[in-house]
């Protein structure tokens, strides 16, 4: 057996009640001296809590002392709860990177580059030009592009005004588009010429990226919008069948560059790859870790996104640095020749050990963890061959917690439900109230009218003070990176004719 607790009585010489004694045995491969010491000590403080008060429902319980409280609060960074919010917009840190470096490369894309000063005047021109066609701060402009220079500059430009921007990924069908539209309610559409026939009929205005209006617009800065302005509005996978759109303000995005003493920060010298799509929330990661620290983004085109042998050219050709990356699209790439790609992030996903086998060695390689609804809320130290894949631990602005289902921390080791509290939870789904407050609840151990989100997943902290994901409390899954509802794939089946009822499993 893995873990034997071997009791017996004990008595006195006159046969008298002595107690209980008792010995416990364990296998070494499965739990350390201190792991199996701790269970010891908490089933001890159960049985006197419990013999104290026979009447006491087990569920209001604490097994943790304040030793192993305190333990809890550093490890999850509770802290933070407490500390003011003083985070800046995100065009209040671009505006930063233009000033200290106007004729540095910002963006590449075909051949083609931008300097910080260009790219600043460009997407303050497209700013103005949204402003005259009556885009205000709190609006929200849907932005219908393929990817390419366009794609950051409009991004730039509603940020800009203090407005949301929608992504619509153009690869995804009229019927979502048009729902989408439909959900969040535009003001405008920034989309091309070839793409603007497939919102016709929204009732939305529709404004070309290209209109010849542009130029001569001004490039007179702007009013720095205030940092929770809603930044974008992502949709995700519902149970319903119906997707769900996520804010998320730009201090959620700024508050992960804070400084710490994490083994990576931002720097104007690395290269950056803007691989993902920006209907996918890690392209925000992306954009704004390049462009927010003076250093120089590659947007991949579309090719390339489908080819890993295109992709490994683009990152000799451009000399990359920084890439980041699903665990699935990672592992058809090849780590030969890639000797400059010095740091690799991962996320989206579980990462395999073979994974960080192959890609580890000689590289920074962190394994990211986040849900659309907090953006990013932990990251893991450098991975190293033979050590697992941990998701990490919280970012600077976060605080986490692993609770059970009476909303209790459980104990270094044991698995609960993982809680994030803190300056990357969203303001919740458009349009739904009921859901965003059965997702985003208060928070016990913050301040009053903190909240936390809970996230459905399932972890646990390890003895390195790192959170191990180890499966989900509910039928989400993931594929390839991407976020899938089963009860989504389950009413499209049973919208089919003839089909009364559908279930739906995921196969490896």
């Amino acid at each position: 057996m893995d873990l034997t607790f071997s009791l017996h009585e004990r008595f006195t010489e006159s046969g008298e009640s002595a107690g209980i004694a008792g010995v416990v045995e364990y296998r070494t491969d499965v739990f350390d001296a201190g792991t199996v010491a701790r269970v010891v000590e908490r089933w001890q403080r159960l049985l006197g809590v419990v013999a104290a008060d026979a009447d006491r429902p087990v569920l209001s319980l604490d097994l943790l002392d304040e030793e192993e409280r305190d333990r809890l609060d550093t490890l999850g960074q509770r802290s933070v709860l407490l500390e003011p919010a003083a985070d800046p917009s995100i065009p209040e840190l671009f505006s930063a990177q233009v000033r200290r470096r106007p004729d540095a490369v910002a963006m590449v894309f075909e051949g083609r580059s931008w300097t910080y000063r260009e790219l600043d005047e460009t997407s303050t021109r497209l700013a103005h030009l949204l402003a005259d066609r009556g885009v205000v701060t709190g609006d929200v402009v849907a932005l219908l592009l393929p990817r390419s220079e366009h794609t950051v500059i409009a991004i730039l430009a509603t940020l800009k005004l203090g407005a949301t921007y929608l992504p619509l990924d153009v690869n995804h069908p009229d019927e979502r588009v048009k729902f989408v539209l439909g959900d969040a309610a535009p003001v405008a559409v920034v989309t091309t010429a070839q793409s603007a026939a497939r919102v016709d009929g929204s009732g939305v205005a529709v404004l070309d990226v290209d209109h010849p209006d542009l130029a001569a617009q001004t490039a007179e800065a702007l009013p720095l919008p205030d940092a929770n302005c809603l930044a974008y509005i992502t949709y995700t996978s519902g149970t319903t069948g119906v997707p769900k759109g996520v804010g998320i303000t730009q201090a959620n995005v700024t508050q992960m560059y804070a400084p710490s003493d994490r083994a990576f920060r931002p720097t104007p010298d690395q290269v950056w790859t803007l691989f993902h799509s920006y209907a996918f929330d890690v392209s925000v990661w992306e954009m704004w870790g390049a462009l927010l620290h003076g250093g120089r983004l590659v947007v991949v085109p579309e090719d390339a996104v489908h080819s890993a042998t295109d992709f490994h050219r683009l990152l000799v050709d451009e000399h990359v640095t920084t890439v980041n990356q699903t665990p699935s699209a990672l592992d058809m790439l090849s780590p030969e020749g890639l000797e400059g790609v010095h740091t690799v992030f991962v996320g989206g996903e579980a990462c395999s050990a073979e994974l960080v086998e192959r890609w580890a060695p000689g590289r920074n390689m962190i394994n990211g963890y986040g849900e659309t609804e907090t953006f990013y809320a932990s990251m893991s130290g450098p991975m190293r061959p033979g050590e697992g894949a941990p998701i990490g631990s919280p970012v600077p602005g976060d605080a986490l917690f692993v609770l059970d289902s009476g909303l209790r921390r459980v104990p270094i080791g044991v698995v609960g439900e993982l809680y994030v509290a803190g300056r990357s939870v969203g303001l919740g789904y458009v349009n739904r109230p009921g859901l965003t407050a059965s997702r985003f609840v208060a928070c016990p151990y913050g301040t009053e009218g903190a909240r936390m989100y809970r996230t459905g997943d399932l972890v646990r902290w390890n003895r390195d003070g790192e959170l191990e994901y180890v499966g989900r409390a509910d039928d989400q899954v993931k594929i390839r990176g991407f976020r899938v509802e089963l009860g989504e794939v389950e009413a499209a089946l049973a919208g089919v004719a003839g089909v009364e009822r559908a279930a739906v499993v995921v196969r490896s």
